[in-house]
């Protein structure tokens, strides 16, 4: 990822809530410093919202996942979520922001929904949408990977696992990616309500026809199950579907593009991989360190607790920086190099603990199917223009990114 500028020598005069500074700070020297200087810090209040503690180390991001009875989920898992008054409105009905036990009787259920059946229909399909929508680009020149692949992959797995019409994959793209106001500085916050509100109308929708004609998909499994002995609410169903399509497209989305980005710029990787030196299994744990996608993960205090030598106080909010704990030198032997052989790879790019993303196998079968492609078809990985980063405080990666592909000799032949 590229840094375009510096930060004052005050580490405290950055401000972490506003997406400007993720495109003008240096922030691999930015963290570096924290994790020496102060690796567990209060940062101040802003027109934004109230004041909340910044982890930065690995071992106490993780300390924090691991104990989820002193930090809830529930009243929300991002930072500007827990920012909004009320909270976040889907605590206690998501999965997400559910905390024991419901959390872990709503998983139970929804990993059974999530059945070697369904899944092998699903992951059946991921190759060859992979091989339709790559296969065509290579060897004709400029293309954006990210709107013409990296966009359509993901989306069309996770639509496929709930029950959406292939019809409608791009209008839940365009809705789910407007919800997180991750790519246009200009978006209002109406824009941003407007568009959740219509993917929340658009689930409903098919929640209703699935209870009263159940297929082979999540939604139906969520809308016919029973927790506790009381089945799923619409609310509850319509929120899930919309967390499922959130998380299941970003992470895998954004981590293709931040590869291809990669081996533009680290050619001798590129070449590892496709000759077989290094595992397409190791490669992809790499590729979601080096990315992480997913900046943060917010939660709230519940008990006075110290981390790191700070003394956090109840109902204090606190967010776990993935971007910086991935990058932890007491953890990853030359963290800021590309390094697909890496391993042991720790990172925590799919969460930890009991909130461990539930879609990770999915993550993983999709960056898999875009590296196999990649290797059959691909000699060389060029960047042909300059990527667009994303304008967010959850999200890091690229909207857009210009290459070309040269094709393999045994392709063209």
């Amino acid at each position: 990822m590229p840094n375009i500028g510096i930060f004052a020598d005050d580490l405290n005069s950055v401000d972490l809530t506003d997406p400007n500074t993720f495109l003008q700070t240096d922030m691999e020297d930015f963290w570096r410093r924290v994790r020496a200087e102060q690796p567990v810090y209060l940062h101040p209040a802003t027109d934004r919202g109230s004041e909340f503690w910044v982890v930065s180390r690995h071992a106490d991001v993780m300390t924090v996942l691991q104990d989820p009875e002193r930090f809830s989920s529930q009243p929300g898992n991002m930072m500007s979520s827990l920012h909004k008054p009320g909270g976040d409105p889907a605590a206690g009905k998501i999965l997400a922001l559910t905390d024991a036990p419901r959390h872990n009787a709503m998983r139970t259920i929804l990993l059974k929904a999530f059945s070697p059946r369904i899944r092998k229909g699903v992951t059946d399909k991921l190759q060859q949408r992979v091989d339709h929508v790559l296969g065509p680009a290579v060897g004709t020149g400029t293309f954006d990977f990210a709107k013409e692949v990296a966009e359509v992959v993901p989306m069309g797995t996770i639509c496929d696992l709930l029950g959406f019409p292939s019809t409608d994959h791009k209008y839940v793209l365009d809705l789910s990616r407007e919800a997180v106001s991750a790519d246009d500085e200009g978006q209002t916050e109406e824009d941003v309500w407007l568009s959740r509100n219509e993917l929340l109308v658009y689930c409903q929708e098919i929640i209703e026809a699935r209870r009263e004609d159940p297929q082979d998909d999540l939604i139906s499994a969520m809308a016919t199950c029973r927790i506790d002995g009381e089945p799923m609410t619409d609310d509850e169903v319509v929120v899930n579907c919309y967390g499922f399509i959130l998380a299941g497209d970003h992470t895998s989305r954004l981590a293709m593009v931040g590869a291809l980005l990669a081996f533009s710029q680290h050619p001798d990787q590129w070449l590892a991989l496709k000759e077989g030196r290094v595992s397409i299994a190791s490669a992809v744990e790499e590729i979601v360190r080096w990315t992480t996608p997913a900046m943060h993960i917010g939660r709230t205090a519940t008990a006075e607790v110290t981390i790191g030598g700070q003394t956090i106080r109840e109902g204090d909010h606190v967010i776990l920086w993935n971007t910086s704990a991935n990058r932890d030198e007491s953890v990853f032997s030359d963290p800021h190099s590309f390094d697909l052989a890496r391993t042991p790879n720790k990172h925590l790019g799919f969460g930890f603990g009991p909130h461990f993303c539930f879609g990770s196998y999915l993550g993983r079968a999709e960056i898999t199917a875009v590296l196999q492609t990649l290797i059959s078809r691909v000699d060389r990985i060029e960047l042909t223009g300059d990527p667009k980063a994303l304008y967010s405080t959850f999200l890091r990666g690229y909207s857009s990114l210009p290459v070309s592909l040269v094709p393999s000799r045994s392709t063209t032949e």
